[in-house]
């Protein structure tokens, strides 16, 4: 682990709020494996090493397949990623990579044909959350796989 801030020591109260958000998150109509991309790719573009290892164990334990987790990186190009999480993709990016431009009436044109304006207000939320973990872990600097034991990730078997 990091010598840097415990967020759970320092900010207890304010990191449980945020540990209820993500709780509150898998309770949402937007299917888990689109919750895993969303997660694996914001930390990707953020740089969170902690988040990005924590969320692909995470998603292989769901049951995503490997190579989509390799070829995350490479969406846009890749077959096999659907429409619908291609768009959610577009927006992880979008609000993670704030553009002076904001998100455009064409991007969200395009996220509307695949999710409703309920699910397309629980993908922000879905993005917004993981965006700040990311940021808390960037501070933190926790090491990548210290958590595993506490999260039951290492039956992913990704060492």
């Amino acid at each position: 682990m990091s010598n840097r801030l415990n967020h759970f020591v320092t900010a207890p109260k304010l990191t449980q709020a945020l540990s209820d958000a993500s709780m509150a998150g898998y309770k949402t109509s937007i299917d888990p494996l689109i919750k895993s991309l969303i997660d694996i790719r914001a930390s990707q573009l953020n740089g969170c090493a902690f988040c990005l290892d924590m969320h692909v164990k995470q998603a292989k334990i769901k049951g995503e397949r490997e190579l989509r987790l390799y070829h995350l990186a490479i969406w846009r190009e890749s077959p096999l990623f659907t429409a619908k999480e291609k768009a959610a993709l577009a927006l992880t990016e979008a609000l993670t990579k704030l553009a002076d431009t904001g998100v455009s009436d064409e991007l969200y044109r395009s996220t509307l044909a695949h999710f409703s304006e309920v699910e397309i207000s629980e993908l922000c939320y879905l993005i917004g959350i993981i965006n700040m973990w990311n940021r808390l872990q960037l501070v933190s600097l926790a090491e990548p796989g210290s958590a595993d034991a506490a999260f039951g990730l290492a039956k992913a078997d990704l060492n």
